[in-house]
């Protein structure tokens, strides 16, 4: 099931663990060992969340790396549907005999 706008993971984060708790960006990239201006950047939505950062996640927020990552993909494939345009792309047709 696909989510209609889904967020980005930095806001995810903001509002599910730093709002709530009153938990600074700065204390979150210290323990994730980033520094504070590569976690404010995800933050606000202007990183991606790579591999390594949800592995980094993972151990300091808690969840699976795996859904970190699904949760970026759902939000960029939810974009990239908004602005691809696909209406000169073709289909590959394929005989198999």
């Amino acid at each position: 099931m696909t989510m209609h706008n889904p967020p980005h993971p930095g806001e995810f984060i903001k509002e599910v663990y730093l709002s709530p708790f009153s938990i600074s960006s700065r204390q979150v990239a210290e323990k994730l060992k980033v520094s504070p201006s590569t976690f404010n950047r995800l933050i606000k939505g202007e990183n991606n969340i790579s591999p390594e950062m949800a592995l980094r996640l993972s151990k300091t927020l808690g969840r699976s790396p795996e859904s970190w990552l699904s949760m970026q993909d759902a939000y960029n494939l939810w974009h990239a549907k908004k602005n691809v345009d696909l209406r000169e792309v073709e289909k590959l047709q394929i005989n198999v005999a």
